[in-house]
C-alpha cells in the first residue's frame, strides 16, 4: 500500500452538506459592476480570496469587503483559504484606490479588512489609517469599519483614523487556538479587542466560526470573555472548509440553535447579534450596526 493510499484512508470523509446551507447562485445587473471596478482599480476582496458563500448576495446589492496589503498572507490558519506565502511590497497608492471605489459605489457602510502582515513593523496598522482617512475624505458621511490582525502594539494608528467600527475576530475557543490558529493567541486577541473598548468613541467587534470541534460549554465561556473585554457586537457562523486540506467539520449547527445561541448572548449583554449558518464577520454589516444604535 503506497503513501497516498494511506493519505485517502486518513482523510476525514466529507460530509453532506445539511439542506439550510444550500442556496442558488445568483446574479443580477450589480453584480458585474462591483466586479468590474474593483478589478479596474487592482483591489482585492476577502470575497472571493476567502470564497465567502455570501459573496454573490453581497456584490449583487452593491457591496464588497475590500481586502488591502494584497493577496498573501504571513499566516497559514488550519480554517482559511486566504494564500500563505512571502507578500509583496506595500502598495502607496492601494489607500487612494480603496477610496475611489466607495465613492464610485456610494457606499453607506464600507468594510476595510487585510490579509496578515507579521513582515511589518507595524502589521500594516499605517495602511489601515491610511486607507480610513482617504475613504472618510471622499465620503465623510460613510460608515467605516476595519476587521483587523491582531497587531496590538500598533493598534493606536488605526483608532486615531477614527474608524466606526473596530472589529478583529476571535475565530473559535481557546482550547482550538493552537490548532486552528498556530500563530495566533487567544490572550492577544483578547487584547486586541479590549484596548479598543478602552480607547472608547468606535463600536467593538467579533466573531466566532463554529463546527470545529468546540462545545457550546466553551462557546458561552468564550461569549463571557469576549463581552468583559468590550465586545457589544457578535458574528456566530457555521465554519465550512474551503478544502479537504482544511480542517474538517466537526458538526453542523441548525439554524434553530444559532437562534438560541443568539438569545444567550444578549442575555449576556450583546447589543447587536447576527447568528446563522451562513453568518459571516462583514455579513450585511451594516444592519449590525443598525441594530446596536
Amino acid at each position: 500500500m503506497n503513501d497516498s493510499t494511506n493519505q485517502k484512508k486518513l482523510r476525514p470523509k466529507a460530509q453532506r452538506l445539511p439542506k439550510w446551507l444550500r442556496r442558488p447562485i445568483a446574479t443580477d445587473e450589480s453584480y458585474p459592476d462591483v466586479s468590474k471596478l474593483l478589478e479596474s482599480l487592482q483591489l482585492n476582496t476577502v470575497c472571493a480570496s476567502a470564497k465567502c458563500p455570501n459573496r454573490h448576495e453581497c456584490w449583487n446589492s452593491g457591496t464588497a469587503t475590500i481586502m488591502i496589503l494584497g493577496n498573501t498572507c504571513t499566516r497559514g490558519c488550519r480554517f482559511c483559504n486566504v494564500t500563505t506565502g512571502k507578500p509583496g511590497p506595500v502598495d502607496p497608492g492601494e489607500p487612494a484606490r480603496v477610496a475611489e471605489a466607495v465613492k464610485q459605489l456610494q457606499l453607506r457602510h464600507v468594510v476595510i479588512t487585510s490579509v496578515t502582515r507579521d513582515d511589518l513593523p507595524d502589521g500594516g496598522a499605517q495602511a489601515f489609517a491610511d486607507t480610513i482617512c482617504a475613504v472618510k475624505k471622499v465620503l465623510p458621511e460613510a460608515m467605516v469599519e476595519v476587521l483587523t490582525p491582531d497587531f496590538v502594539e500598533h493598534l493606536d494608528r488605526v483608532l486615531d483614523a477614527g474608524p466606526d467600527v473596530f472589529n478583529h475576530n476571535l475565530e473559535t475557543v481557546a482550547r482550538l487556538q493552537a490548532a486552528i490558529r498556530p500563530q495566533a493567541s487567544y490572550e492577544t486577541s483578547l487584547a486586541t479587542l479590549r484596548k479598543a473598548a478602552e480607547r472608547g468613541r468606535v463600536q467593538v467587534k467579533s466573531g466566532l466560526m463554529l463546527g470545529l470541534g468546540e462545545t457550546d460549554e466553551e462557546v458561552f465561556q468564550t461569549l463571557g470573555d469576549l463581552y468583559k473585554a468590550g465586545v457589544r457586537l457578535l458574528t456566530l457562523g457555521q465554519y465550512l472548509a474551503p478544502t479537504k486540506e482544511h480542517h474538517p467539520v466537526e458538526r453542523f449547527i441548525s439554524p434553530e440553535h444559532f437562534d438560541e445561541l443568539a438569545a444567550r448572548a444578549r442575555e449576556v449583554g450583546f447589543t447587536g447579534v447576527a447568528a446563522g449558518p451562513l453568518v459571516r464577520s462583514s455579513y450585511r454589516a451594516d444592519q449590525l450596526v443598525a441594530k446596536e444604535n
